[in-house]
């Protein structure tokens, strides 16, 4: 009767959290007063595909890597909007930057315009129709992770669904609206922590401890980036986006300087989730098949656990950080910059701290993670549970 109950009130506490954050993101995504739409917000792209090439005069181009440059002329037919159906003429110029090769049956993606006579006509190839390719990868690794993961892999998805709106519809308009970005930050990983955990673990001391130390070892690494961009000095005005930014925030109350400490703090996020969860989960799953291990073996055993983990989990974080700077590694080779001006340039500055601060905030997450296990691995297990456990063994003994 009690279990009824409790189960009756968790699912009600769930319904009610569930609302009060739709409603939150439903009040934080309106429109503000006298708030003007963008240029871009009016354009209007539809899907289509290539009937018929008229004229092509795009050649291959040594220096393009045999990309063809040039001017296509082609008809085109509307694969979607109001004007689904309707066949219009186009003109496509191939150069290095925009380079959508099309032929017959190309489905593209097209910007539509509209003449003094209010009839449409195609603006610009604004890209190719790259939809039915993603959605085919979407859905191939959504069946990975249910047929792999089961009942976690379906946890797991959902917590990565959340997270995902959680910083499409919540983080970015409260940074937009003029929240401190540390702080919006801090509280979207905070929720995100939480409910992915208790996703992954259900309402358990194993859920709670992964979720401090997650919280914990991520606030670690924003601390070092944001004393660090104290000393250097760097922070968000650094950033290569920070002139688009700039003027982007004369209309807005977006508040730029701790964009750098915020971009950390998410980056960092899942590599401090995973070694926290997989050092719980070993030293709670350690403490259930032998409970009468005391509190420094566990935590000896988390912590050998952790320095397992960490050394991929260190290549991982580095790796991550040099993938997404390549191209700018590439270009200061180019160059021959000397190498006093590449290691205090902005952009090389602010990838060696991301990727410094979020490894630093994963290494010292392995013992806090350890202790924590430590301690609290005996209260997810039912009491009176441990004692079965052991007179069991006794009984096998015997």
């Amino acid at each position: 009767m009690k279990t009824k109950k409790s189960n009756i009130l968790k699912f009600v506490s769930i319904a009610l959290l569930v609302v009060v954050f739709i409603t939150f993101i439903l009040v934080l995504n309106r429109p503000l007063s006298g708030q003007v739409p963008t240029a871009a917000s009016k354009f209007i792209f539809v899907p289509a595909h290539v009937t018929k090439i008229v004229r092509d005069d795009a050649f291959p181009d040594t220096w393009t890597e045999k990309l063809r440059l040039g001017t296509q002329e082609v008809y085109v037919k509307l694969d979607g909007g109001q004007h689904k159906g309707l066949e219009l003429p186009a003109v496509n110029y191939l150069s290095a930057y925009s380079n959508i090769d099309v032929k017959i049956g190309t489905k593209i993606i097209v910007r539509l315009d509209y003449d003094t006579q209010s009839k449409p006509y195609v603006a610009s190839i604004a890209n190719y129709n790259r939809s039915l390719a993603l959605i085919f990868l979407v859905i191939v690794f959504v069946a990975l992770i249910i047929i792999l993961g089961r009942k976690k892999g379906i946890a797991a998805l959902l917590s990565l669904i959340f997270t995902i709106i959680c910083i499409w519809f919540v983080l970015i308009p409260m940074i937009q609206r003029g929240v401190p970005a540390i702080l919006a930050t801090i509280i979207l990983v905070l929720i995100t922590t939480a409910v992915s955990m208790l996703m992954l673990n259900g309402f358990s001391s194993k859920a709670l401890c992964a979720s401090i130390a997650s919280f914990s070892g991520v606030l670690m690494a924003g601390l070092i980036v944001y004393i660090v961009g104290l000393i250097t000095p760097i922070n968000g005005f650094n950033m290569p986006e920070a002139e688009d930014l700039i003027l982007r925030s004369g209309d807005d109350a977006l508040k730029i300087s701790g964009l750098l400490v915020s971009g950390i703090l998410i980056s960092s996020l899942g590599a401090v989730m995973d070694i926290t969860m997989g050092i719980t989960s070993s030293v709670y799953e350690l403490y259930t098949v032998n409970p009468t291990m005391k509190r420094k073996e566990l935590f000896t055993f988390g912590l050998n656990v952790g320095r397992d983990t960490m050394g991929t989990m260190v290549n991982t974080l580095i790796l991550a950080f040099a993938g997404a700077s390549l191209n700018m590694l590439i270009l200061f080779r180019i160059f021959d910059y000397p190498y006093i001006q590449i290691f205090n340039s902005d952009l090389m500055t602010i990838e060696i701290i991301q990727a410094l601060a979020g490894t630093i905030g994963v290494v010292l997450t392995v013992p806090l993670v350890a202790a924590l296990a430590a301690a609290m691995s005996g209260k997810s297990i039912e009491k009176g549970s441990w004692k079965n456990v052991v007179q069991k063994k006794k009984r096998s003994r015997v």
